[in-house]
């Protein structure tokens, strides 16, 4: 029987959002026979519980730093152990959100218009008088989050420029820099793939009751309504699921991902965000997008173990 491991937990802020998408994946996997355990990184010695565990490869089921960012995956290469997922380089790019827009400008991927600033700036080189030069060259409204965090932590909405150091300061506390972006006001969708960036899923529109989809409406129960398939018009989930296939092939993102993408008053597709570690819960997005292609929960997660599995053969 097949050994896997799948790594949930972690000491990110995202860790119960995690531990959930661990445990039910490792549920899912257990139901397709496979023989499953379950490693939390922040608890005991990674490197020798990952090597006594002796896994044929290993399921990510981390969310954002030590996940996400590529640090795990090149612990993995170094130990010679299979895994899901992206490359280390691949896992950095996306996760930065400042070097993730940058590729995706450079490549002509539509993404918001944008700033970004660092918390050495403002320390260092006493570069508060600088936000004021924000709003000249992004405009209001705007959106303000850390460059290295998921899951919509330390996110701000800005209306007022009055607002905006208080919103800056908000996503250092949770990241070395700030992402200011324009506020795109429209309907927000996911795009998810599995296997090939070019066979993207269904859309998934995505409606929070409180209007912001923030880290309670991702993960309360009732908080979101969710529509899979998206209600838009077929030429415009057709725009969204190339404009999100462009973005992963520009950032390198391989086996399983998820682009978040808003459609302006026009129906011009912009991609906020690309992740490569979605999330696996019973209101996550990735599962409810294969649900819509015909692919249950237990398939997805079979389906993405043997994209590992299969790159190591």
């Amino acid at each position: 029987m097949t050994r896997i491991a799948v790594l949930a937990g972690g000491r990110s802020p995202e860790r119960e959002v995690s531990l959930r998408s661990g445990h039910r994946v490792a549920s899912a996997l257990q139901a397709r026979e496979f023989d499953v355990v379950l490693v939390d990184p922040s608890e005991g010695p990674f490197v020798e519980n990952a090597s006594a565990a002796r896994v044929s490869a290993c399921y990510v089921a981390l969310h954002g730093k030590e996940g996400e960012d590529g640090a795990v995956q090149r612990l993995l290469e170094l130990l010679g152990i299979p895994y899901t997922g992206s490359s280390p380089h691949a896992c950095q790019l996306a996760f930065d959100k400042v070097l993730a827009k940058e590729s995706l400008d450079e490549a002509g991927v539509p993404t918001p218009p944008w700033a970004a600033i660092q918390a050495t700036a403002l320390r260092d080189l006493a570069a508060g008088p600088a936000l004021r030069h924000v709003i000249e060259r992004v405009g209001l409204p705007l959106v303000v989050k850390p460059s290295r965090a998921g899951s919509a932590m330390g996110m701000s909405f800005v209306d007022h420029e009055h607002d905006l150091t208080h919103a800056v300061m908000n996503a250092l506390s949770f990241s070395d820099a700030a992402v200011i972006e324009r506020r795109i006001e429209g309907a927000e969708v996911a795009v998810g793939f599995v296997g090939s960036t070019a066979e993207p899923l269904p859309l998934v529109e995505i409606v929070p009751k409180s209007g912001v989809f923030d880290y309670a409406a991702r993960y309360t129960a009732g908080a979101t309504e969710y529509f899979a398939p998206a209600r838009v018009e077929p030429e415009i989930a057709s725009a969204c699921q190339t404009t999100a296939s462009k973005a992963f092939d520009v950032l390198g993102v391989r086996d399983v991902g998820r682009a978040d993408v808003l459609l302006d008053r026009d129906g011009t597709p912009w991609v906020i965000d690309v992740n490569v570690s979605p999330g696996m819960t019973d209101t996550s997005l990735l599962p409810m997008a294969a649900q819509v292609a015909g692919v249950p929960f237990e398939e997805l997660c079979e389906r993405i173990v043997r994209l590992a599995l299969d790159r190591t053969a």
